[in-house]
């Protein structure tokens, strides 16, 4: 397989959820997906971006340098249960005619690109479309699709500049075109200055120069569940929110020296905790997102994955805009680049198990 494998590769191929909306295996109320460690598993990593065409340049972290090999065989085992395994051409199948869509940031370029490549590995001879928003498998009529949406909410350009509008959402009519749909938001929120797209904030009929990120970030997805509740049905739709991806900027946050990053960390944390705890705007979300209508799939197994970054083992020139907000531009600078695949099996597995009920209503 060879040094050529990226990092779709050092994603693990974690195959960690079947979830319900609190995060548990049907059938089996005792069973928190989220509560558990990580365990090294020979069969992994399930496919190789080497040979995977979706796999990003700016995403390949052992072609641009890192040595190690032994994060790639980790899979994220709950303490009370077994996962199912990933099998992409029963998800082909049970999708065949449909539409995937993931909506957000890079993080939701990473799952996207993730999943291309366990659908692409399940089926490597399988005849494919490409085209500017997504990709064809032409055998089961199924398409996945990104659609690139830093706040989920509107930007607009007016004659003061760009306006970011709470209170308005105009690219939901393209959404609803999906039969599977996966979001995320937060981590170009802060986004201070210059590096923001946006020059003002208008809620209603005000308009703010600035506002605290954390609130604009709470108005703002309540606009987006609002737009779920008025337009989602779960027994022709399923839809996903990706929790927020933890930073592993500093290595306080697990236990060590502030100055610490996650370049060079080769290991997971043996626990199920993580002692910075959880980002407070994933209470926001928790609060806010219908549960009714979405399965929320929350970071737990991330934090603990401190060894999965791509931190300075990337191609460098082709990130500046992927940059995620408040990191300094130094090494290990391109570590906030979208969680590595390690959680894109998350949403990935997450999606295989939900599509089950999407099928059989039909």
């Amino acid at each position: 397989m060879g040094s050529g494998r990226g990092l779709g590769r050092a994603a693990l191929a974690l195959m960690v959820v079947v979830v319900t909306c609190a995060g548990r295996l049907p059938g089996r109320e005792a069973c928190d997906l989220f509560s558990g460690m990580w365990v090294v598993d020979e069969a992994y990593p399930l496919y190789d971006s080497h040979t995977c065409p979706f796999v990003r340049k700016e995403f390949d972290c052992l072609k641009y340098g890192r040595m190690d090999m032994e994060y790639l065989r980790y899979r994220w085992k709950p303490s009370r249960c077994e996962l199912p395994e990933f099998n992409g051409r029963d998800l082909m199948a049970r999708l065949r005619g449909k539409k995937v869509m993931f909506v957000g940031d890079s993080l939701s370029l990473n799952m996207y690109d993730s999943l291309l490549c366990m659908l692409h590995a399940a089926a490597p001879h399988a005849s494919i479309s490409l085209s500017d928003v997504g990709v064809l498998f032409e055998d089961y009529n199924l398409t996945v699709s990104y659609y690139l949406s830093h706040y989920l909410v509107d930007i607009v350009t007016e004659k003061i500049g760009r306006v970011l509008k709470l209170d308005s959402l105009h690219d939901g009519d393209t959404w609803l075109t999906a039969d599977v749909l996966i979001f995320n938001t937060w981590h170009w929120w802060p986004r201070p200055g210059p590096t923001q797209p946006w020059d003002y904030i208008q809620e209603g009929d005000e308009t703010f120069k600035e506002m605290d990120r954390t609130s604009a970030f709470s108005k703002a997805l309540s606009t987006w569940a609002k737009w779920v509740r008025l337009n989602i049905d779960p027994s022709k739709k399923k839809v996903f929110y990706q929790g927020i991806s933890p930073s592993h900027y500093h290595g306080d946050e697990w236990g060590e020296s502030a100055l610490k990053s996650c370049h060079g960390e080769t290991q997971p944390l043996n626990s199920s905790t993580y002692p910075s705890g959880p980002p407070p705007q994933e209470t926001i979300v928790k609060e806010i997102i219908p549960r009714d209508k979405v399965t929320f799939a929350r970071h737990h197994v991330d934090v603990t994955a401190k060894k999965g970054w791509p931190s300075v083992h990337i191609q460098r020139d082709l990130c500046t805009e992927r940059l995620q907000p408040l990191v300094p531009r130094r090494p290990p600078r391109y570590m906030e680049l979208s969680f590595v695949r390690i959680s894109s099996r998350i949403i990935d597995k997450l999606i295989y198990t939900r599509t089950k009920t999407l099928q059989a209503k039909e």
